[in-house]
């Protein structure tokens, strides 16, 4: 191990002499998540070839115990492997066998799945200094010892115990620092980012990416000073504002600098976070911080005054290009906004900003790079609107490849729009909703709009039915693709499907010539870098969304792999996907030449029809359950989708032990170990009583309709829309 640790030192030391162009990539080690101090996504290795990679086959596998999200790449140095899973567990493995060194369970505070919008996710670890870094979903930020996994220090990186945060991101190292941001922006957050002592945990500075209500004192800094003046003074200084930074955290050794992408405002809706509008910053942004002291060098905005969940906090990669024929260091970055950008990273600088997919919220950039606003197609705020892309983004979290050689950018892009409406404009605003959901917007994705549609009030659906995006939706509701990008011109070298649009997955890319990513429907797959033939699928039985890696041991090129499904929408478990027909089984998979077959998982048996409910308390009327369904959508339904298989329970299948105790589950935390949190802050007990009177009122009628379904013989898995959903 003592080796180990030496040569990390020294790849970490190396690292600020490398650069992002041709040599970037992973060799035998990948010491960081995305393989290079860049953030490729890319390995130089290139023993598994296209000649020989039908040969691929199972090394070893390891079973994480878990059944969530796992979206994290492992880290490979000197033949150990760690990695990370839900919750912010940590996991030391011996890379050529799979033996366990060591794992680490954090104590967490289980009331953080209440803030939690996408699930129990975590992107990784950051090594440095014999220190494996984690940050845990409750906000705490662990080091623990590379060879034993013991505590070595621990801080506690939640500024307000009182609000939504939680985390969700890979640490990043930026030489003596360790860096970290916190998810939440959906809730009722105000976003930041913090830099820590490696040595010890000490707090070296923080940067807030959004102001604070000018009339509780001076700003942090001089940088939210300026930003104070896109915001209007009388902005929901109370709800937070958003911005917070749960991924996307870069170190730039060549140039002392770290760039974050800062995530989206909250609550959504302009007209409602700063009622006189401005850009806002520094949401929806890419803002460069000296690495040593926190201070802004510069910042460039991607989608100003966002409305529509825009994130900029999809991963980076850093790299040299040649640019109107001058070589360049640069930033490639696809945020959920629709387009791709070339940032120069000395300066800010748009070079390129090319569309991926449709978007309507701009009618495209000018060369300054700054878009022309169309708020008259996406001002959800004055009527429904249909808004291109969706939510979900074109781009989310799962990482793109950049092979710099072949000049490609290789990423999973999704086409998609959403329906979004609020309150009719005059209705009094809503009160902050201390650690819940303060958007304060209706979402429907256009895969599922044309179907939903009848559902909709009546005066809502005609005007849905007059927008002139409507057509797009009966053209195309939705693409979901894999592509080569040329990031100069956004355009597609090769571009092939996915399974279907919540089918995302992270990529890598080989100097050989391969690509490897996994799918929802469980298969391993590995395709010509230069076209996108497809060379070899592995079935696994297990939904994969992560990126995969590869690494070297004693001369034996491997590829791993987490298998898991969730995130966002995380409650939605498409019918096409391996976790729908076997389970959610979480493992790392690792696979080598003259490998074995994969063991999958036995099939999930045949769904049952719901039991019948118990009768409805005395007094329960029609407005009862009308109230407990409003409460429902607003509190319950971002984690309990009602869904078949979802991975939150089904509330319309409860058993009568569950019915017996509902109340004190939903108000005292009976359950909360387990992952459900108390609501007796937010939720009386009248209301309470409403949700359950409704979900009895629900099974009652699923309970009918399946006793049917099942005497005539017919399956109970048929399809159901998601009403709401998010990545």
């Amino acid at each position: 191990m003592r080796k180990a640790l030496l040569a990390l030192a020294g790849l970490l030391a190396l690292a600020g002499c490398a650069r992002g162009g041709s040599d970037a990539g992973a060799g035998d080690d990948w010491p960081y998540t995305g393989g290079d101090v860049w953030g490729s996504h890319h390995s130089r290795l290139t023993d598994i070839d296209k000649d020989n990679v039908a040969k691929l086959g199972l090394a070893w596998s390891y079973d994480l115990n878990t059944s969530r999200v796992q979206e994290a790449t492992p880290v490979v140095v000197d033949g150990v492997m760690y990695t990370s899973g839900n919750l912010g567990r940590v996991y030391a493995l011996d890379a050529a066998s799979g033996k366990p060194l060591w794992t680490f369970e954090p104590e967490v505070d289980m009331q953080a799945n209440r803030s939690a919008c996408c699930d129990q996710a975590n992107r990784g670890v950051a090594l440095a200094n014999g220190k494996v870094m984690v940050g845990a979903l409750d906000g705490m930020l662990y080091a623990l010892d590379a060879k034993s996994g013991k505590v070595v220090w621990k801080v506690d990186t939640v500024v307000d115990h009182s609000r939504g945060y939680t985390s969700t991101g890979a640490p990043e190292v930026a030489g003596d620092l360790v860096l970290i941001g916190n998810a939440g922006a959906e809730y009722d957050t105000r976003g930041y980012v913090t830099a820590y002592r490696i040595a010890d945990g000490g707090q070296a500075w923080r940067f807030y990416t959004v102001p604070h209500d000018p009339a509780k004192g001076p700003q942090e800094d001089k940088a939210l000073d300026a930003a104070l003046k896109t915001w209007d003074a009388n902005s929901r200084w109370d709800i937070g504002g958003g911005g917070t930074v749960w991924d996307a955290i870069n170190y730039d050794p060549k140039f002392g600098t770290v760039y974050i992408g800062v995530g989206n405002g909250g609550p959504y809706s302009i007209a409602t976070r700063s009622p006189k509008g401005g850009t806002n910053l520094y949401l929806s942004s890419i803002v460069a911080l000296d690495a040593k002291s926190g201070a802004v060098k510069w910042h460039y905005q991607e989608t100003p005054g966002d409305s529509w969940d825009f994130t900029a906090t999809q991963p980076m990669v850093l790299t040299e290009m040649e640019v109107d024929g001058q070589v360049r260091p640069v930033i490639l970055h696809s945020p959920k906004n629709g387009y791709l950008f070339v940032l120069d990273r000395q300066a800010g600088k748009p070079l390129r900003v090319n569309a991926l997919v449709r978007t309507n919220w701009t009618k495209g950039f000018d060369k300054d790079g700054v878009p022309q606003m169309t708020p008259e197609r996406t001002d959800f705020w004055n009527g429904p609107r249909l808004i291109f892309p969706a939510s979900a983004g074109a781009r989310n979290w799962y990482p793109a490849a950049y092979d710099a050689q072949r000049k490609s950018y290789y990423a999973s892009v999704l086409d998609m729009g959403n329906l979004m409406f609020t309150v009719p404009p005059g209705t009094p605003a809503e009160a902050r909703r201390p650690k819940a959901l303060n958007v304060q917007t209706t979402l429907i994705f256009t895969p599922q709009l044309q179907a939903l549609l009848p559902t909709l009030p009546p005066a809502i659906r005609e005007q849905v039915e007059k927008l002139p995006e409507m057509q797009w939706v009966k053209d195309k509701p939705y693409s979901s693709e894999l592509r080569a990008i040329d990031p100069l011109t956004g355009k597609a070298r090769w571009s092939v499907p996915t399974e279907g649009w919540q089918d995302r997955m992270g990529m890598l890319s080989t100097a050989s010539g391969l690509i490897f990513h996994g799918t929802i429907g469980g298969k391993l797959i590995v395709r010509d870098a230069d076209t996108g033939k497809l060379i070899k699928a592995i079935d696994t039985g297990s939904s994969i969304m992560a990126a995969p890696m590869t690494y070297r041991v004693k001369g034996v090129q491997y590829v791993a792999v987490a298998t898991g499904f969730g995130g966002g929408g995380w409650g939605y478990v498409p019918r096409y996907s391996a976790a729908y027909r076997y389970g959610n089984a979480n493992r790392i998979l690792v696979f080598r030449l003259d490998g074995g077959p994969v063991p999958k998982p036995a099939e999930l048996p045949p769904m049952e029809a719901a039991l019948a409910p118990p009768a409805q308390k005395p007094g329960v009327t029609s407005a009862t359950i009308a109230q407990g369904q409003a409460l429902f959508f607003q509190n319950c339904a971002i984690c309990h989708s009602n869904q078949l298989r979802s991975t939150a329970p089904d509330l319309r299948r409860m058993q009568p032990a569950t019915h017996d105790v509902f109340a004190p589950i939903v108000r005292e935390g009976v359950l909360l170990p387990g992952g459900m949190p108390r609501w007796d802050d937010l939720l009386s007990v009248q209301d309470v009583d409403a949700i359950h009177a409704w979900l009895i009122d629900e099974q009652g009628k699923l309970h009918a309709r399946e006793t049917k379904m099942r005497a005539a013989g017919q399956p109970i898995d048929a399809p159901s829309a998601a009403i709401m959903s998010n990545f």
